[in-house]
């Protein structure tokens, strides 16, 4: 991996241990805790919060879905930090629910990080950044009507991780796995709406 590449396992854990002495983490010590200079680690957020058991509290994925699109706009818009709006860094999560995410992701992400290695590094690099943009901002836009139907946004969160995790690991073989989740996301909204 890239000097300075981190794992899955790294990015888990910096999400998870947020304001470690605190009974509620906010969501700005979470960004602070990935950083707010990178697409991928900003993205994985997002992604992993949903995919995880937090999904099942009520505006989880539609909150996931605001900070994809508002990260993904900005990518494509050419912004090299970004920034998340004050009402989603004030947002409060107990220390108890992050924990419970953590012992969930924690396994999946030693599991997932002895496959990754840096590959396909053109479909990591510009201008492909902004074909992944799309992507993610056409799956968040999916998440909000997928909130009704109960694990349905496991597809999108998974996708939008794997872009997350496929950018910050140099893995374009995720990128390649994010596109495919992303039509399976985009099939199984048709089906449900028709």
């Amino acid at each position: 991996m890239k000097e300075g590449a981190r794992t899955l396992g790294d990015i888990v854990d910096d999400i998870t241990k947020g304001g470690a002495d605190e009974q509620e983490v906010e969501g700005r010590q979470i960004l602070e805790s990935v950083g707010q200079r990178s697409f991928g680690p900003i993205l994985l957020v997002p992604g992993l919060l949903v995919l995880s058991p937090l999904s099942g509290v009520p505006g989880v994925p539609t909150i996931g879905a605001i900070v994809v699109l508002l990260i993904t706009g900005q990518v494509l818009l050419g912004h090299q930090c970004f920034w998340v709006p004050e009402f989603i860094l004030r947002r409060r999560i107990s220390r108890e629910r992050l924990t419970k995410a953590r012992r969930f992701l924690a396994p999946i992400a030693r599991f997932v990080d002895t496959f990754i290695k840096p590959r396909l590094l053109r479909l990591t690099r510009r201008p492909f950044n902004y074909v992944i943009a799309g992507a993610c901002a056409l799956l968040a836009v999916m998440m909000p009507p997928l909130e009704a139907i109960p694990l349905a946004n496991v597809v999108t969160a998974a996708g939008i991780s794997a872009f997350g995790l496929g950018l910050t690991t140099d893995d374009g073989v995720l990128v390649l796995l994010g596109f495919a989740l992303t039509a399976a996301s985009l099939y199984f909204l048709l089906t449900v709406l028709l």
